[in-house]
């Protein structure tokens, strides 16, 4: 790693005895790259509010499991009360109005409702099913890797889908074991009986639920084991497409986590001081794209997400003075959201929770809707689903809400949070139509799981709904090709990780699903993402992924870090990409900042760098 550059002497009558540009151990409270996960789960544990996590449980989990739990005593005991008529009218009617009103309130609610449902499926298999089976899953094959690192491809294939279908069926065996623990307090139908002490109702209902949901993993392991295995291994991209002739080419500029800091001498939450201080090598990356674009003109710049660090108001200022310092690349430029935009709770302190109702998360997700929206908010369009075409152009979709989004950012109140909580959900998927009938659109996701905790803040999902609008925009468009661009990388690469802790944890949740559903418009797609400042390029399932490496969170090589230019074309009906080109920043050797470094032609990267060859997934 390269040295701090020496910063300039303090103009003060002597030397101090802590140097406060060069940070301390505070800066390191959360910082993954010089403490252990162990070191910072413990440090949680110790810090962490109980009464506060007592309240968040309840209405995260709490709640919802005895909601759970009362359905089958409600519903089975109407419909006993009914058939039987063994209760008193009383009983049947109360029940008979639970359930219509649990149907009406369906019925009106429509896609609120919808989102809410499959917001609380996904976070059961986050809470549930995910972590628990990718730490047998990964934890299997980190063992296999350890003790076979030289397999043939083909070989370590099998064994990959034998690791992950050993991982479903120990997380399979645990939760059936949940389930003979709990079934003799759980009951099934209500009795009349109950309307007069409902909460001698609470244990059999939790039971019900821990049942309901034991049985669900039971199965989902299973399937999602099998799911995995069928999937096959992630693998380099063997071979790039040479661009033809007479097919209009698009030169796109990849980047990703940026992690704006807001003060000068600021580090970041992840690197600490092992990274580098305040936005200077941002600047320099900005410099060194604004001069290769006016030598080599590029069609789009597409940032993959955590633009900031904690999602600051002071973040985004300053990442919005960057940009707007380039404004040809401004004109260019499109920006999705990231875990660290609208996850972080509180970068100083990461034992902090946030309640649902708090309108912290909800300031974070206006502020990146507010730079999204003044970057490009004219040049994307909202999907409207019930008609199944593009609606409007987010900057028209967010006017009838302005006067409310500067009201709440004013004074925070939880009646505007509520007011304002379906539009975040609404404007995704974000899209950029092609100009042409055989041109590139661009497909901006949302792929941040909820979450009010910093020390979860990293996980991810794509919901059903998204992924439907996805799929409707891309067969109007049937020879079209597509950028489809998230902040979360949807599978685990097949490198080999040097701690176990690298491979779990920061996938999307229900990433294979995703693979499967872009299956069918492989041959027309690419998926651009972050998050694991990671450079790689590669498939899974037929899918063509490409991630970008932090220029910011990762260690300069030979003082220089670096990005890629991607080209692209649509040819026959297919989304040809071509080998990209990597253009390099040399990093200053003192602390001032001096003028752009001249541009020198990029170099064509000939084959990945990262990765795992493995010819039978080969395209």
């Amino acid at each position: 790693m390269q040295e701090p550059n020496p910063l300039p002497r303090m103009h003060l009558w002597k030397p101090m005895l802590i140097d406060p540009r060069l940070g301390d151990a505070e800066d390191d409270i959360a910082s993954t790259k010089s403490r252990s996960l162990v070191a910072i789960g413990g440090r949680l544990l110790a810090e962490i509010s109980l009464p506060k996590l007592a309240v968040a449980w309840f209405m995260l989990i709490g709640l919802p499991a005895i909601l759970l739990g009362l359905a089958p005593l409600v519903i089975l005991g109407w419909a006993t009360t009914i058939s039987g008529q063994v209760a008193t009218a009383l009983a049947g009617f109360w029940s008979l109005l639970i359930v219509a009103g649990l149907i009406s309130l369906a019925w009106i609610g429509g896609k609120p409702v919808l989102r809410a449902a499959e917001q609380s499926f996904w976070s059961l298999n986050a809470l549930a099913v995910q972590p628990v089976y990718a730490l047998f899953r990964e934890g299997l094959r980190h063992i296999i890797g350890k003790l076979a690192p030289d397999l043939r491809p083909r070989r370590h294939t099998h064994l990959y889908a034998i690791a992950a279908v050993g991982g479903g069926v120990l997380v399979s065996s645990l939760s059936f074991w949940f389930v003979v623990l709990a079934w003799p307090a759980s009951r099934w139908v209500g009795e009349a009986g109950d309307i007069l002490a409902p909460f001698q109702l609470i244990v059999p209902a939790l039971a019900n639920a821990v049942v309901i949901i034991g049985c669900y993993v039971t199965g989902a392991a299973l399937i999602w084991a099998l799911a995995d295995g069928a999937l096959g291994r992630p693998a380099d991209l063997m071979a790039f497409a040479d661009m033809p002739s007479e097919a209009r080419t698009w030169r796109v500029a990849h980047l990703s986590d940026l992690h704006v800091v807001g003060e000068r001498y600021g580090f970041r939450i992840e690197s600490g001081r092992t990274g580098p201080q305040g936005n200077e090598k941002i600047h320099r990356v900005l410099d060194r794209l604004d001069a290769f674009h006016a030598q080599h003109p590029l069609d789009l710049v597409l940032i993959t997400g955590d633009m900031t660090d904690a999602g600051r108001s002071g973040e985004w200022a300053e990442f919005m003075d960057a940009v707007a310092a380039h404004p040809g690349l401004a004109e260019r430029l499109l920006i999705l959201p990231g875990n660290h935009d609208v996850n972080v709770v509180d970068r100083a302190n990461p034992a902090r929770l946030e309640l649902p109702t708090s309108p912290g998360k909800r300031l974070r997700q206006l502020r990146t809707l507010s730079a999204i929206e003044a970057l490009h908010g004219d040049k994307v369009f909202c999907f409207d689903s019930d008609k199944g075409r593009l609606g409007p152009t987010l900057t028209e979709r967010l006017a009838p809400y302005r006067d409310d989004i500067e009201a709440f950012a004013d004074t925070g109140g939880i009646r505007q949070s509520l007011r304002l909580a379906q539009i975040w959900d609404d404007v995704f998927p974000m899209i950029v139509p092609p100009k042409t009938d055989d041109g590139i659109g661009v497909m901006l996701l949302n792929s941040n799981a909820e979450a009010h905790f910093s020390f979860t803040n990293a996980l991810g999902i794509i919901s059903a709904l998204q992924a439907q609008d996805l799929m409707a925009a891309m067969e109007r468009y049937p020879r079209a090709g597509w950028i489809v661009a998230l902040h979360h990388h949807l599978v685990e690469y097949p490198t080999p990780a040097k701690a176990f802790s690298e491979r779990i944890g920061t996938a999307l949740i229900n990433g294979s699903w995703f693979v499967r559903q872009l299956r069918p418009f492989a041959d027309r797609l690419v998926v651009f993402h972050g998050h694991r400042h990671t450079e790689w390029i590669g498939q899974s399932g037929g899918v063509r992924i490409v991630s970008a490496a932090s220029p910011v969170m990762n260690p300069a090589q030979n003082g220089s870090v670096s990005f890629l230019i991607h080209t692209l074309a649509v040819s026959g009906g297919e989304l040809k990409l071509a080998a990209p080109e990597r253009v390099e920043i040399k990093l200053p050797d003192e602390g001032d900042r001096g003028p752009a470094d001249p541009p020198p032609p990029a170099d064509p990267v000939g084959s990945p760098t990262i990765g795992s060859l493995d010819p039978e997934h080969s395209r």
